[in-house]
Order: structure tokens, then sequence, then C-alpha cells
């Protein structure tokens, strides 16, 4: 495993560094909505899994996600799924707006081969 914090999208693109992981969780909230964690699983000594159900423009959006800590307490990978598609469409478009001129492109597409 790569070290340093993580968070990926539906496609496995990695995200990486502690400024870009900040500046996407700084946006997350305030973009997705309202909404509540409606389950907590310990699923191991450093692994936890979360579900979150809310509304963004009054579209249900539900997030699925598993945060893995080292021995320090630390964070070190967040993958997050969010669903349903059109939700998540939403979803990724605002946070483009918001940040396409604040992070490398590569968090937003692919690089052209």
């Amino acid at each position: 495993m790569k070290r340093g914090l993580q968070t990926r999208d539906a496609e496995m693109n990695l995200a990486q560094g502690r400024e870009v992981i900040a500046t996407i969780f700084a946006q997350s909230s305030p973009t997705r909505g309202s909404g509540t964690y409606t389950a907590e699983f310990r699923l191991d000594e450093h692994t936890t899994f979360l579900r979150w159900v809310g509304t963004m423009d009054g579209h249900k959006i539900e997030s699925l996600e598993v945060i893995v800590d080292n021995e320090q307490g630390l964070i070190v990978e967040r993958p997050i799924a969010l669903r349903p598609y059109p939700a998540l469409k939403l979803f990724r478009d605002a946070m483009y707006a918001s940040l396409k001129d604040k992070l490398p492109p590569d968090v937003w597409d692919y690089p052209t081969p």
C-alpha cells in the first residue's frame, strides 16, 4: 500500500497528498448537502465501515466508506463509493465547479494517452 492519506473515486483513480485530500473533504460536506451517518461497523483493529444517507438538490444520495488507520490512529486510506449514479454525477459536477482551479487535472480525468 502507498504511504500517506488517499481517497479513491469509483474508478479507483487515486487522489493523494494531504493538501489535495483536505481540499476535497472540506468541499465535500457542503456540496453533498444534508444527511446523517446511519451505520458504523468496526471490521477489524484498523478498519471501520460507514454508511451515510442524505439528499443533494432534493435527490437521495448515499455513501459507503471504509476508513483504514495505522498504528498511530492516523487515517491512511479512505475509499468512498457514492450511489445512485445520477446523484454521483450531480456531486461530481458540483465538486468540479467548486474545485477545478484548485486541484490537479488528474483528479478529474484520466490522462490522455
